[in-house]
């Protein structure tokens, strides 16, 4: 069990893996071994709570499908092993970000001053402006 936060646990037996051919440079090892990582993870299939499965729905992560599959594919490493460890703690970053809440907003005022500067800088932009008008004589 890979712990996301006190109390929540993910399995990894929800976690499907693929050995890939990796792309790019690497020469006769990635033309020849699979040494990259395709990870899938269905999260609607999971024993996530609801609240976590719709944050990751609605943040717009381009590695999670319309489906509700996250999608991680690791190719920076020349072994298979290193590869898969590097895309689990992929998935586990991204699940334990849905997982913290977003901090509430405190509204605060802007200071005196702050809005003294903002109205000072209004009226010289006005004078500029009132300066490009045409001159009547």
């Amino acid at each position: 069990m890979i712990e996301l936060r006190p109390g929540l646990f993910l399995d990894p037996e929800q976690i499907h893996w693929s050995a890939i051919r990796a792309q790019g440079a690497g020469g006769q090892n990635v033309n020849k071994v699979a040494s990259a990582i395709h990870l899938r993870f269905d999260l609607r299939s999971a024993n996530l709570p609801l609240w976590v499965q719709q944050r990751l729905l609605a943040s717009g992560d381009q590695r999670i499908t319309r489906d509700g599959v996250v999608v991680i594919k690791s190719q920076c490493h020349r072994t298979r092993e290193l590869n898969r460890r590097d895309a689990q703690q992929r998935l586990v970053a991204l699940l334990q970000e849905a997982c913290t809440p977003p901090r509430a907003r405190r509204a605060t005022r802007p200071t005196r001053a702050s809005q003294q500067r903002r109205l000072a800088g209004k009226a010289r932009r006005g004078a500029v402006k009132s300066n490009r008008a045409k001159v009547d004589f």
